[in-house]
């Protein structure tokens, strides 16, 4: 499996932007997805994750209420909106594939990783 995230960018405080990561084959469609992020000199933390069938979301305290999670399992995708952003969110965004089908909140959990997507934030 191969991920693609695409989306990140510069932005000034208080924007909005949208990560997308496309997955290349459909073995991601019974399999939780998310999002980690490692910002600088930080380690690799959980962002948002979704279970395989979208009914279940989880996200990091941080960003409940300015993050959205969603995916499109036809289409293999899965989305990351992010509103309100601060220079806290500053950090390379990684979209990933859990083991199973339930929501990847540890790295342990993750089965196939992005290669990441840079999203700075402007104070």
């Amino acid at each position: 499996v191969q991920l693609q995230a695409s989306g990140g960018g510069l932005v000034q405080a208080g924007g909005s932007l949208r990560l997308s990561c496309a997955a290349s084959k459909r073995t991601s469609s019974n399999n939780g997805m998310g999002w980690f992020r490692q910002g600088p000199g930080k380690e690799r933390e959980f962002v948002a994750g979704i279970s395989w069938n979208g009914g279940d979301t989880k996200y990091k305290d941080s960003v409940k209420g300015r993050f959205t999670i969603s995916r499109d399992r036809v289409k293999d995708m899965v989305y990351l909106q992010m509103n309100s952003l601060e220079p806290e969110d500053t950090a390379v965004y990684y979209c990933a594939v859990a083991r199973r089908a339930l929501i990847a909140s540890t790295a342990r959990e993750v089965a196939y990783w992005g290669q990441g997507t840079l999203v700075t934030v402007s104070s």
